[in-house]
């Protein structure tokens, strides 16, 4: 894990063309670490959740090279690795298991590491389905969040103001109600990640996001059925 980190920050401080040619032993070197972890991440969610079907890593990960076009910030190269494991790849729409290691990323996240299951965008009829799973279903999609490992929350950084229109306020399931994006995000440092124990830790995490998963899935498979 050293090496992936090693690797990472030295694109941090030189993140252009002419170095990471330069450097492409070694990020084929760090690539390749990382690529192991995800295997046995593959492997290992399998087990208690084999509704992610057959999966590649090249489902799973992502290239290094970043698209600039739109983007201010010019830099070529990613400085993170990242793995989203969910039924189909992470282009299936699907939500799932996401990690990513990384060598700083903002205020939100300042080590760059990060762990999430679920699904950072949900169509508007999937939230709809959702929204009325949530208020349809009393206290059990509160009950599978509460369930999640203590190192898991909501992220509601994009959450409406108010409870959407059709939905009585004044419940339980308020702020359930406002979520836009369905996922739950926990906060990492280099400790974990460079635990001897990573990928040991990180499938316990998402063991217990796995009803969570299957409650987002759900409401996805929903969608796709109705005409």
């Amino acid at each position: 894990m050293e090496q992936i980190l090693r690797f990472l920050e030295e694109l941090r401080e030189n993140n252009h063309k002419a170095w990471f040619d330069s450097h492409r032993k070694e990020y084929l070197q760090a690539k390749n670490a990382f690529y192991e972890i995800v295997t046995q991440l593959i492997a290992g969610i399998r087990k208690f959740d084999p509704s992610i079907g057959p999966l590649t890593i090249q489902d799973c990960t992502y290239r290094i090279n970043r698209d600039i076009r739109f983007s201010k910030d010019k830099s070529p190269y990613k400085t993170h690795f990242g793995v989203f494991i969910c039924p189909g790849g992470k282009k299936s729409g699907y939500s799932g298991y996401y990690f990513h290691i990384g060598s700083g990323s903002g205020p939100a996240y300042p080590d760059g590491h990060m762990v999430a299951a679920g699904n950072y965008f949900c169509e508007p009829k999937v939230v709809r389905i959702l929204r009325e799973d949530i208020d349809l279903g009393g206290d059990e999609f509160d009950r599978i969040v509460k369930s999640a490992h203590r190192r898991l929350y909501l992220d509601s950084s994009e959450s409406l103001k108010k409870v959407p229109a059709g939905f009585k306020a004044g419940t339980p399931n308020d702020e359930y109600l406002k979520l836009k994006n369905f996922c739950l995000v926990g906060d990492i440092d280099r400790k974990f990640v460079t635990s001897p124990d990573l990928v040991k830790n990180l499938l316990t995490i998402f063991k217990s996001a796995q009803p969570f998963i299957a409650y987002v899935n759900r409401a996805i498979d929903y969608s796709r059925e109705e005409i």
